[in-house]
């Protein structure tokens, strides 16, 4: 079962990095959707942050179901990447369109450690769930040191 699992997560990450649809009709519609994605990320990973540091109770069916939702939207902001929307209302920087295989490239190590993320947050080994927050913390931050205004 757990091979399968792996073999869907991986099929699913190759097929949301290798399609891109531009179906905006407007740069701020690519922008705001975009960050919309993010900020759901940023609200799930935070909760499950909540937990493992203690400052929530652990839930292990709630942390599950937060990283499940970290692993979906991760293959979704990369869509919100369409030419020219680095103006505006964003803090995306130039560089990610100059430097696109760069981009994409830790966009994909995003989504893959949200995958495993997952993976082990159908787990109950603690270290095994702590360690793979932080790869998917990391390649978050990897991410936005490079490619984000601060």
């Amino acid at each position: 079962m757990l091979k399968i699992s792996l073999v869907l997560v991986a099929a699913t990450a190759c097929l949301a990095t290798s399609v891109q649809a531009n179906n905006f009709k407007e740069v701020d519609d690519a922008i705001h959707y975009r960050q919309a994605a993010f900020g759901m990320i940023a609200h799930n990973f935070g909760d499950m942050g909540a937990m493992l540091k203690g400052k929530k109770d652990y839930d292990a069916a709630i942390f599950a179901m937060r990283a499940t939702n970290v692993a979906a939207l991760s293959k979704l902001p990369l869509e919100g990447f369409v030419s020219g929307s680095d103006t505006g209302s964003t803090e995306a920087l130039a560089k990610i369109w100059s430097d696109k295989t760069d981009f994409d490239a830790k966009m994909k190590t995003f989504q893959e450690n949200a995958d495993l993320l997952a993976l082990a947050a159908g787990t109950s080994d603690k270290k095994q769930i702590k360690q793979a927050f932080i790869n998917t913390g990391k390649s978050c931050k990897g991410c936005h040191d490079v490619y984000k205004k601060d």
